[in-house]
């Protein structure tokens, strides 16, 4: 009986036993289909180190499945149940000879088995790693959305009234919506393939041609399997019945929320519809509280910053702002925030629209505006619930402003939200909603600016050259230009070719000291207000987003889209 991946690799010393126990823990907590998988996200080892094993402990060829390029036709030699039964894939045909990449090699059975099935000669073995192997299964096969597909194309989806010259009303048939439907069937795919895929947005968009389906996966919109043109209405009306909304009302936006269970995980969907010229776009946010970071020490925070930002957020009364634009992690800083607060002793009241995630211990309160609850409403009441710790999701008016200010200037700690570009431009903004500038040094502890940067896939991770010019023109100093060893993704598997995987926040933090307190007092613009922060030694976001260059962890490409150079 042959050994089994891990078991080799530590066999050959480029594992160490106790780093095994550590990756079959980590597989059996984030339920991974193969404990290689959690070798290398844990960074124990790379793909390639793992293939090398293989290669020299069942003495056959190596491939890299990721670069491989595959005949269709092969596939279709075998089924999709032998490929993962086995983790093997078909490779290419020579002659009568079938090369077959296996994740074990030394089955002598399953040669046989396959022999017989292809109608082949002989089976040749290649040996690939449990990952690429199943990756290629789901690159080859389809995520069980083909099927889906080919089974949508072959059926009449939608049947057109005409109202106008100009529009028309789409009628859909009650039966395709039924459980066992090719629609039902494709959303259910295309929301397993999601989850699957680290995607944090879906959307399904409908044209005047085609119907698209994009995925947002690490800050970048990428195209996916899309269904017919006419399906559009079908899939819309699926996805509204699975959020609980109104099926008929096609004319306004709708929000909503779905939960969605797989043997492995289980996900909530913010849905938001809008109706287009063309139908109806839904667009799909996956809430994965698995992947919510509440371990502040995680977040990229520097040391110093950290140890700035818990002083701040466990003072017993005052205001820290969580400022940046939309999609810049905001969510998951003042989660870790209010996680890190949560405790027996504390009462925490929180105003969001939307609650994107439960957090036990603490009273969340969801926006809805239709029965006046508001922002300002509910931050009223909360006043009156002994709150300790009050987190408003968001200003956005003088009201909720002032409300805030007034709690946090009479023993409350306020923890909110404001959409400004930097740290420094939120001063000029309160002052603009109609916060007195004496109101903002009186009651207003620290400002958290942040964006987010890709991180470079470590798969695909090699060093490169940067001209000393261009870290000069980024506000690297000139004695600093030689500390800094650059690095790029080349682009793999892993990372859909984008050389980037994950991604990781860069911080601004902007203390109420005296000195920036009395220029905000004497009404410094927000220029006024970077210099003196430079001057105060404050890093920017542009020197966290360079630190972060300089550790190998993102790309120039990266620095340059995230940040503002330093005045």
């Amino acid at each position: 009986m042959s050994l089994k991946a891990g078991e080799i690799l530590v066999k050959q010393g480029l594992l160490r036993p106790e780093q095994l126990n550590a990756a079959l823990e980590d597989q059996k907590k984030n339920k991974v289909y193969n404990v290689l998988q959690s070798v290398v996200s844990l960074g124990f080892l790379k793909e390639n180190q793992i293939l090398r094993a293989l290669e020299k402990h069942y003495q056959v060829p190596g491939v890299e499945l990721g670069s491989f390029e595959i005949d269709p036709t092969v596939v279709q030699l075998l089924g999709r149940d032998i490929c993962e039964k086995y983790l093997l894939m078909p490779l290419q045909k020579a002659g009568q000879t079938l090369v077959v990449a296996f994740s074990d090699p030394s089955n002598l059975m399953v040669r046989e088995d396959l022999r017989y099935l292809t109608k082949m000669k002989s089976i040749q073995p290649v040996v690939a790693t449990p990952i690429a192997v199943q990756a290629a299964i789901d690159k080859y096969y389809g995520a069980n959305i083909q099927k889906s597909l080919d089974q949508m194309r072959d059926e009449e989806m939608v049947s057109s009234v005409s109202e106008s010259s100009s529009n028309s009303v789409e009628m859909i048939d009650q039966d395709l919506l039924g459980e066992d439907s090719p629609v039902v069937k494709f959303v259910n795919a295309t929301l397993a393939d999601a989850m699957k895929r680290r995607v944090s947005d879906i959307h399904f968009e409908p044209y005047e041609k085609k119907f698209r389906v994009r995925y947002r996966i690490d800050g970048t919109l990428l195209e996916a399997t899309s269904p017919p043109q006419g399906s559009g209405s079908a899939i819309a009306a699926r996805l509204k019945i699975m959020s609980k909304l109104d099926i008929a009302e096609r004319r306004r936006p709708q929000d909503g929320r779905l939960k969605v269970r797989t043997k492995s995980k289980e996900m909530d969907f913010r849905v938001s519809v809008l109706p287009t010229l063309w139908g109806e776009k839904v667009v799909l946010r996956l809430l994965d509280k698995s992947n919510l970071q509440l371990d502040m020490t995680k977040l990229g925070f520097e040391e110093d910053d950290l140890k700035l930002f818990k002083d701040n957020i466990n003072q017993p009364q005052g205001m820290v702002l969580i400022t940046g634009p939309t999609g810049s992690g905001k969510t998951t800083t003042i989660y870790s925030a209010l996680s890190e607060l949560n405790k027996a002793d504390v009462n925490i009241s929180t105003a969001e629209d939307p609650v994107e995630f439960n957090l036990e211990g603490i009273n969340q309160v969801q926006m809805n505006p239709d029965i006046s609850l508001t922002f300002a409403s509910a931050l009223k009441t909360f006043l009156r619930q002994d709150p300790d710790i009050v987190m408003v999701g968001e200003i956005r008016d003088q009201e909720t402003a002032e409300i805030s200010f007034k709690a946090a200037s009479t023993g409350h700690m306020v923890v909110s939200t404001l959409h400004t570009n930097d740290a420094p431009s939120t001063i000029i903004r309160l002052t603009e909603i109609g916060v007195a500038p004496y109101i903002i040094t009186s009651t207003l502890n620290l400002i958290v600016a942040q964006r987010l940067v890709g991180r470079i896939c470590d798969t695909c991770k090699a060093p490169i050259e940067i001209p000393a010019q261009v870290l000069l023109g980024l506000g690297v100093d000139a004695d600093e230009v030689s500390n800094y060893k650059t690095f790029k993704g080349r682009g793999c598997r892993d990372c859909n070719n984008s050389g980037i995987k994950g991604r990781a926040a860069i911080y601004e933090l902007f203390p109420m000291t005296e000195k920036i307190k009395d220029a905000i007092l004497r009404g410094a613009n927000t220029s006024q207000l970077r210099i003196l922060a430079r001057e105060l030694g404050l890093r920017t976001l542009r020197r966290s987003a360079l630190l972060k260059l300089r550790l190998g962890i993102t790309t120039v490409e990266e620095v340059v889209n995230s940040s503002v150079k330093d005045v």
